[in-house]
């Protein structure tokens, strides 16, 4: 590790942060004028219509450190490099953009986008690598970069949920990256949470704005890219393919909870809802920040899990990912168990031995 190089990272962070932090205002200003509201309905929480355009602001945040970045260092390498993360991410920013404004694009189409963009991955370079053969290579690639990039969206469900654990994420993929003296990866990650926490300002509870699926993608994709990129030097291959899992934990814990519980109750994984883990923690009474910053505290813990993962020897690795991983199960059984959905047995049950006890029953009663 080279003490010099993190000056640099404070300055993409700074940089991505400060773009972020002065468009978002802005925009919520264009929002408003042109009316690009996010609606209130029966799948959210918001009760008054608030603006889009957040993520404009995001991807504003990200390029300008990239362009920032290309000027100071114009290898080919850095270059090309920059270009196609940029490249394909903005493609995703563009595809959520339009169905932010204009809505009912097909799913059948973002997905075809998305697993394009993961096969672009894996062609310049950049996917994932688990020894099996090109074939596994490019389909576990085209997993980790759908599976992510939704799994953001999907969390963008509460004030300021997606964009902090965003800016978390990526503090984690600086630090580990920048321990391992891989100068790109950890600048990269370091104008991811920069963007993020610009933007973050305005979006945490009560929202101001949203960043909408221009971001949410956008966020994902980045995050995505950088799990597949970082490389961990004297870190048994078995214990590194957690140390990105670990990272992003928090939204895929989020994004199974909701799939495995949507199926489970006769409902599409496609559809939205209220039942995502921050959705449950509120149910149960805790408040809107409280529950956000209970997944943010979560998001923190993993992250130095992660840190401690990539030093860790094969035995004493896989001994901590499966701790996570029953610590994990248990979270997931019991928020699972919080009946958010109508036709839940749960819910019923829990109805049938309240309701007797509220104050209408008893004036009935006395009655």
């Amino acid at each position: 590790m080279e003490e010099l190089k993190w000056p640099a990272y404070v300055a993409a962070f700074a940089g991505s942060l400060a773009v972020a932090w002065v468009l978002t205002p802005l925009l919520l200003k264009v929002a408003l004028a042109k009316q690009v509201l996010d609606v209130p309905d029966h799948r959210k929480a918001q009760t008054n219509p608030v603006p889009y355009l957040g993520g404009v602001a995001i991807v504003a945040g990200f390029s300008a450190m990239c362009l920032a970045a290309a000027a100071v260092d114009r290898a080919s390498s850095v270059l090309i490099e920059l270009g196609t993360l940029l490249g394909i991410g903005l493609v995703l920013a563009v595809m959520g953009l339009v169905d932010d404004l204009r809505g009912g694009l097909s799913p059948v189409l973002r997905l075809v986008v998305e697993i394009g963009a993961g096969v672009a991955v894996f062609a310049s370079g950049s996917g994932a690598d688990v020894q099996a053969g090109p074939v596994v290579d490019v389909l576990v690639t085209i997993l980790w970069v759908v599976g992510i990039t939704n799994a953001f969206n999907l969390l963008d469900n509460m004030d300021g949920l997606s964009a902090g654990v965003a800016a978390l994420a990526g503090g984690a993929f600086c630090l580990i990256a920048g321990l391992n003296g891989q100068f790109l990866v950890a600048a990269l990650a370091a104008g991811v949470a920069g963007c993020a926490t610009g933007f973050l300002r305005h979006n945490f509870h009560s929202a101001k704005i949203y960043m909408g699926d221009a971001g949410s993608l956008f966020l994902g994709f980045l995050l995505a890219v950088l799990g597949l990129k970082l490389t961990l030097s004297g870190t048994p291959s078995v214990v590194a393919l957690f140390v990105p899992l670990l990272v992003l934990g928090v939204p895929v814990f989020d994004t199974t909870l909701v799939t495995w519980q949507r199926l489970t109750h006769g409902r599409s994984p496609m559809q939205g809802g209220r039942d995502h883990a921050s959705h449950r923690l509120v149910w149960v009474g805790i408040p809107v920040p409280v529950a956000v910053c209970l997944l943010y505290a979560a998001t923190v813990a993993l992250g130095w899990l992660a840190v401690l993962l990539a030093r860790l020897d094969v035995t004493s690795g896989l001994l901590l990912v499966a701790f996570v991983l029953t610590v994990g199960t248990f979270l997931l059984g019991l928020l699972a168990a919080v009946p958010v959905y109508d036709n839940s047995r749960q819910r019923r049950a829990m109805l049938q031995v309240v309701r007797p006890h509220e104050p209408e029953a008893e004036e009935r009663e006395a009655g």
